[in-house]
């Protein structure tokens, strides 16, 4: 199973050949893993995850110790249930494990829509517009026989809507833009802009080791060296032909 911690962005259209389709940007990821439970000491094996940064002056120390590892300030800290045992702390996973095609699941807190009444939380028709009803078309009417002398369980009431753990399966990846980490899902997603957003679904997990940033890094100095060393080179070819002109 791959999975991945992301942030709902907004939602925008793209063309798929001749039909467009509403998809939401999500920035995915790096994910750096924090820590890798096992059955032997933790009871279940899993994996937590760390997305987003925060300042140091806001980290306590109990966590600063948390995340020693990781060597980064991370905001969000969330959990996967894995079987897989090459996983290491440090170890970072982006959006690249992810495929334009791919099923995913998507969890998110649901936006929170305040108290509501049982027209818009439960799709009640209400009353007839008739005469007699005055002020009671929107009501939820009857809750049940006065003979148990108790509301029962369940019983769909007015009440606080929305703001709750929501989970939508089965949505498609559209497009993977890996340069900025961005994942573009078909369909709605839970939860509102900038709101945490879980995804996870079926196939191999692709994972990126702390051993190839280094090698990235030092790959990057070098090309940055070579960079800067052929524009003295030039910069100098370009004084001598000016001072040979004059």
């Amino acid at each position: 199973m791959k999975f991945i911690i992301g942030k709902k962005l907004d939602m925008t259209q793209v063309w798929q050949g001749e039909k467009v389709v509403a998809v939401t940007k999500i920035q995915a990821g790096p994910c750096p893993i924090v820590q890798v439970k096992g059955k032997d000491k933790d009871g279940y094996s899993a994996v937590q995850l760390g997305f987003g940064e925060k300042k140091e002056k806001n980290i306590r120390k109990p966590q600063k110790g948390h995340l020693a590892k990781c060597q980064m300030n991370l905001r969000y800290l969330r959990e996967f249930e894995t079987d897989s045992k090459d996983l290491k702390v440090g170890d970072v996973i982006d959006v690249n494990t992810f495929t334009p095609g791919d099923a995913i699941d998507a969890i998110g807190i649901s936006k929170g829509r305040g108290f509501q009444g049982v027209v818009k939380k439960y799709h009640f028709h209400g009353h007839n517009k008739t005469h007699g009803t005055k002020d009671q078309v929107r009501m939820p009417g009857s809750i049940g026989a006065t003979g148990p002398a108790h509301v029962f369980k369940g019983t769909r009431m007015a009440g606080r809507m929305g703001g709750e753990r929501t989970t939508i399966k089965n949505l498609e990846i559209i497009e993977v833009d890996k340069d900025n980490n961005v994942l573009l899902v078909k369909g709605a997603v839970p939860g509102a802009r900038n709101g945490l957003v879980l995804i996870q679904g079926e196939g191999e997990l692709k994972v990126r080791t702390g051993e190839e940033d280094v090698k990235r890094e030092g790959k990057d100095e070098d090309t940055g060296k070579q960079t800067t060393e052929k524009k003295q080179e030039s910069e100098k070819a370009k004084k001598q032909e000016s001072e040979s002109n004059s």
